[in-house]
């Protein structure tokens, strides 16, 4: 008798499979005396389309809305049917007595492994793997420490309600959207609110007002001061700015007030994935999605992280024991000194590193005992890979000692202050450069200063006026996007539904709010220019079209609360489903009732060759394209395409205009190249580049085998002379 193995992709299921000893590969599957391990490809089996419920959903007509089932239906994707087939035979093999579920720990992956068995009508006894890294040793244990399926029941009708519920609200709300306004618009119970933060951020900067005020800061030996009133340094009274700066001339500043006090500044927690997504997009301008790529990368090729899709920022108690052995395995490199140096002090840990409370599916993102091979990364993936590990390396280490001098002086009743640091203890900050920025931002500018005593007087030396104007908020980039999607309380009033919004994480989760963006960037409703994020006319038009009540990032908190309440068997599935039909019927309504009108404002005079309906122009994410306006029609023709080619003049990125043979690469400098011959000779340079590697690397073997010569021979000598 056999047990199947289900993964949720190719290159976890063949780890999986030499890890039990799957000698014999199959079209599909591996295969062992004990165990058969298939995979999936992400999701095979997914909720039905309209058109299968009736028949007269194939065409979209508002008076069809709202379209609610009551029994939701599964189907097959067409595109990977052919593995689905194959999984449902090796399902429902006699020689097979029962399953292990060993798709990734989390919601979505329960859902994944479980639709696809339902399909399959299969009912054998199932048993669940529950790891959060893809190293040798944590399969293993895994694999020796299985959790009953049963356990993992309510995840799993909890992600049935997400999905089903995404369904009635999603499907309904973009049907009525298009009927109504004939135009290819689309609504969600994330993506929503979320664009509906940054239309609103964007109405903020267009009736913003700026306002010009001045500063007054004041040279002295050695040091600079500055003034302030009642607290604040900005100074709106231009008049009383400048009759300051002459009063203050050649007068001068005695000392009121020098304090000292020692500071402790603690490191930063670790990672969970949004802030990891956050820091790659300031640093790096990596996106959200492509930052989870990499992640994704280095847990199941390199296996050198764990998990990716961690929502907390904690270790759960039994992590504890393996931190030395982490610790050894990163012990190369810059991470060299630092590693040793807290295996030498030996660890400690607190509840700002351990707290199993805080811990629910998976714990932060830290390394796995695997030792890693650097020059195996990429460039990209070694800039997530440090990332992770500077940040491990710091929460295990000292805190950062500095002793803060602030200082407080007086002209004519006018007050100023400056303020001084003095590093007693870098600590965890050593391992990061002087400009890294974290959470906590100074609050004053910070300078070298000297001994300075109370009661002393310093001749004011120049009086230095500046004259600014206020700015208005920034645009949003995609991390400061993630940080609004998991902290949107500011945009909610009510003191009670700030702490539900709190409680609930922000809207979406650490798994899926990387491909809301991407999704709001497809659909034409924002832009990238630089790393800003900019609406464009579609999504603004549109978050004026949708029902107040979808635009909140309350609904998404509350909706999220009721799942996980239902994962935690709190919360029947069939009342929060029965809330989501009535909810989905009553957006259909709002919409059939509103009286708002939409205009294309990106409407070109080409007409489609497949329906004749006029080409919209829209900005992708990768370049601009001509779409047809007919929603009802799919034509797509790509105008220009942001290449990664880099021009051999200025080095900057390429675009690719024109279609097929006619196809240039382009760049802002005049360079211009046929497509083809470009890459052609990109190809040539590239091999050549590769022949001059690989000799350089011979030449390293032979100096290598010389100095092994040598040193055996200086050996052998010294040990003939004993």
């Amino acid at each position: 008798m056999k047990t199947l193995v289900l993964a949720e992709k190719p290159s976890v299921g063949k780890e999986l499979g030499r890890v039990l000893g799957c000698t014999m590969a199959k079209d599909g599957y591996m295969e062992n005396k004990q165990y058969v391990v298939t995979w999936a490809f992400g999701h095979l089996v997914e909720l039905a389309d309209p058109s299968e419920y009736d028949k007269r959903y194939e065409t979209w007509d508002m008076q069809d809305l709202p379209m609610l089932p009551e029994k939701m239906k599964l189907k097959v994707i067409s595109q990977t049917a052919r593995q689905y087939r194959l999984v449902k035979t090796l399902l429902q093999r006699k020689d097979v007595t029962q399953i292990i579920i060993a798709t990734d720990a989390g919601r979505e992956g329960e859902l994944v492994a479980r639709w696809i068995i339902d399909k399959a009508n299969c009912h054998k006894p199932m048993q669940r793997l529950w790891i959060s890294s893809q190293t040798d040793k944590a399969i293993k244990e895994g694999f020796a420490h299985l959790r009953p399926a049963k356990e993992f029941e309510p995840l799993y009708k909890s992600a049935v309600c997400r999905a089903e519920a995404d369904w009635l609200v999603g499907l309904n709300v973009t049907r009525a959207l298009t009927c109504k306004y004939n135009a290819q618009l689309s609504a969600g119970r994330v993506q929503t609110p979320t664009l509906a933060m940054i239309v609103a951020r964007e109405e903020e900067i267009r009736h913003f007002q700026p306002k010009e005020f001045a500063t007054i800061k004041v040279e002295l030996d050695g040091f600079v001061m500055e003034y302030r009133k009642q607290g604040q340094a900005a100074l709106f009274d231009l008049a009383l700015a400048e009759q300051l700066q002459h009063s203050l001339a050649h007068g001068n500043i005695t000392i009121d007030k020098v304090e000292c006090s020692s500071k402790k500044e603690l490191p930063p927690q670790l990672y969970d994935l949004t802030e990891l997504q956050r820091d790659a997009n300031k640093r790096f301008g990596f996106s959200a999605k492509y930052t989870l790529n990499l992640m994704q990368s280095l847990y199941e090729t390199h296996k050198v992280l764990t998990y990716p899709r961690s929502d907390s920022r904690y270790l759960s108690a039994d992590i504890v024991p393996t931190l030395k052995e982490r610790l050894q395995a990163i012990a190369i490199d810059a991470y060299e000194p630092f590693a040793h140096m807290i295996l030498k002090k030996g660890i400690k840990v607190n509840k700002r590193i351990v707290d199993d409370s805080k811990v629910s599916d998976h714990h932060a993102i830290i390394p796995t005992e695997e030792y890693v091979e650097l020059q195996r990364l990429s460039h990209d993936e070694r800039c997530i890979y440090d990332l992770v590990i500077r940040r491990f390396l710091a929460v295990l280490s000292d805190v950062c000692l500095y002793e803060k001098t602030r200082i407080e002086g007086s002209c004519n009743k006018h007050h100023f202050f400056a303020s001084g640091k003095i590093m007693k203890q870098a600590g965890w900050r050593s391992l990061y450069q002087r400009n890294d920025v974290f959470d906590e931002e100074e609050e004053e500018e910070i300078q070298s200063l000297p001994i300075v005593k109370q009661g002393q007087n310093y001749a004011i030396r120049q009086v230095i006026k500046q004259k600014s104007f206020t700015k208005p908020p920034l645009r949003y980039t995609e991390a400061s996007l993630l940080s609004a999607m998991e902290h949107p309380a500011k945009f909610i009033h009510n003191a009670k539904w700030k702490q539900v919004l709190e409680d609930a994480n922000g809207i979406g989760t650490v798994a899926t709010r990387a491909d809301i963006i991407e999704k709001l960037f497809h659909v034409n409703y924002i832009e990238k220019r630089g790393n800003t994020i900019y609406p464009l006319s579609k999504g603004i038009q549109l978050i004026n079209l949708v029902p107040e009540q979808l635009r909140s990032p309350l609904l998404t908190a509350q909706w999220e609360d009721k799942l996980t309440k239902i994962s935690q068997q709190q919360l029947k599935p069939q009342q929060f489903m029965k809330e989501m039909r009535s909810y989905a019927a009553s957006l259909v309504e709002a919409v059939k009732q509103s009286e708002a009108s939409y205009r294309h404002d990106n409407m070109t005079q080409k007409k489609c060759p497949e329906c004749g309906n006029y080409l919209l122009e829209v900005n992708g994410k990768r370049g601009k394209r001509l779409v047809c306006s007919n929603p009802a029609c799919k034509y797509k023709q790509n105008l220009t395409l942001n290449s990664n080619a880099r021009c051999p003049n200025c080095h900057k990125k390429l675009t690719v205009v024109g279609e097929k043979e006619k196809r240039l690469y382009t760049c802002t400098c005049g360079f211009r190249e046929k497509f083809d011959r470009f890459n052609e000779q990109l190809k040539q340079k590239n091999n050549k580049a590769g022949k001059q590697e690989l000799k350089a690397y011979m030449r390293k073997q032979e100096q290598a085998v010389k100095q092994e010569k040598s040193a055996f021979q200086l050996a052998w000598e010294a040990a003939l002379k004993k």
